[in-house]
């Protein structure tokens, strides 16, 4: 085997934590090919436990501790140097003494990078074979932020807007193969960087079909609860945003219908503005869970009201794999290959929500089994992990930059 090097922003376990499914898949699928030297942050002290399932994995690793508060501190003098304050929160002396050691030690001719701020560390390896996984336009997402915040957040988004989307042209236009998490992404990131369109493309996610399936489940809810969940990282602020809309602006006209009815978070670290939702009536926060399947499972609903999204939404994927009736937004249900109406429901605006909600919760049950079981059929027939990082290979053997090749060669069929 060749040997590659893989710099991952965050480390990529446990495997089905929503912002590290993408990168963990992308690992077990290297290694399969390649001898993996990993190079990652931890920012979370309780993935520390999870470095041994990692190390097994790779032929080498190195695994650097990150301080979010530390590192959000660091970040700020990226502005005395106007730069990406990305680029800074993910700067370490120590990942780069390791990266280049490990590079000249093994003489590795491919690098592939998941998430742009950890492209820095290949930029001093050009004649390497250098692969970007962007996921998402992080830029825009920052520009979203912007438009939405009040001074002086907007100001402060609004300089990472412009300086990340900065670095991340000069990525593209340096490496070999820029890719993303579906098409609307890199199609957008061709808009914003026309000129490295030749060597932008993008693969899907996938779902592990077999660990996100119906099954039997013990029920986490209290007797008599028609549970509306949500499930995600809850000091992610588009997910912070998405519930706090849908409890105000959805769900007080829900219960008013039925008082039965109870809103679910679901997920890690929520945010204070997320923990004071549980003061409001039908309203639960269950933080840290040792599995979200069982809250989906027995869930009447499961619910994505994003309103600020970039990318493909795993939420949405995983329970459309149990079988889940889903309703979305149009920006969660982006990139995803799904029919509204027949595998998943759609809502845009308030009213749209609260009228689809009752619709499907007062419906007989068997439609929205049917509902259920056209999304797995989907999601079986669409989004396995080996079928959607196939072209990733292409692009490691036959770089965009040095072979030619189009930008729509480097995407993955619909």
């Amino acid at each position: 085997m060749d040997d590659l090097l893989l710099l991952v922003h965050r480390m990529p376990y446990p495997p089905n934590k929503g912002d590290k499914i993408r990168s963990w898949h992308l690992l077990k699928h290297l290694a399969q090919r390649y001898r993996v030297h990993l190079a990652t942050f931890v920012d979370d002290e309780d993935d520390w436990q999870h470095v041994p399932a990692v190390q097994a994995v790779c032929a080498s690793s190195h695994f650097a501790a990150l301080s979010p508060r530390g590192a959000r501190l660091r970040s700020l003098g990226a502005v005395l140097r106007n730069r990406s304050l990305s680029f800074d929160y993910y700067r370490d002396a120590g990942m780069r003494r390791w990266v280049d050691s490990t590079m000249r030690q093994h003489g590795i001719g491919r690098i592939v990078v998941f998430s742009s701020p950890m492209a820095q560390y290949a930029e001093a390896w050009p004649q390497a074979r250098r692969i970007v996984d962007f996921c998402d336009v992080d830029s825009d997402k920052w520009r979203q932020y912007a438009e939405r915040k009040p001074w002086p957040a907007s100001a402060v988004f609004g300089y990472e807007a412009s300086r990340l989307l900065r670095y991340e042209r000069h990525i593209a236009a340096t490496c070999d193969a820029a890719l993303f998490v579906s098409a609307p992404e890199a199609e957008l990131f061709c808009r914003l960087a026309p000129d490295s369109a030749a060597r932008t493309g993008w693969f899907s996610n996938g779902v592990d079909t077999a660990y996100f399936a119906p099954g039997r489940y013990d029920n986490p809810y209290a007797a008599g609860d028609k549970a509306l969940v949500f499930c995600g990282a809850m000091d992610y602020w588009p997910n912070v945003d998405a519930v706090q809309w849908f409890a105000s602006e959805v769900l007080p006209a829900l219960r008013a219908r039925d008082p039965q009815l109870r809103f679910v978070i679901v997920g890690a670290r929520p945010a204070p503005e997320v923990q004071a939702l549980a003061a409001q009536p039908g309203i639960t926060v269950t933080g840290t869970v040792p599995d979200v399947r069982p809250y989906v499972a027995h869930a009447a609903l499961s619910v994505a009201p994003l309103r600020v999204a970039r990318g493909i939404q795993n939420k949405v994927l995983e329970a459309m794999a149990m079988a889940k009736a889903v309703l979305v937004t149009p920006q969660a249900l982006e990139g995803i290959d799904a029919e509204a109406g027949r595998e998943l429901l759609l809502a845009e605006d308030a009213q749209q929500w609260i009228a689809a909600a009752l619709a499907a919760l007062a419906g007989p049950p068997a439609v929205l089994d049917a509902l259920g079981q056209a999304a797995r059929a989907r999601v079986e027939a669409a989004y396995s992990w080996d079928a959607r990082l196939a072209p990733l290979d292409r692009m490691i053997e036959t770089p965009a930059a040095h072979g030619g090749a189009a930008a729509s060669a480097l995407w993955t069929p619909a």
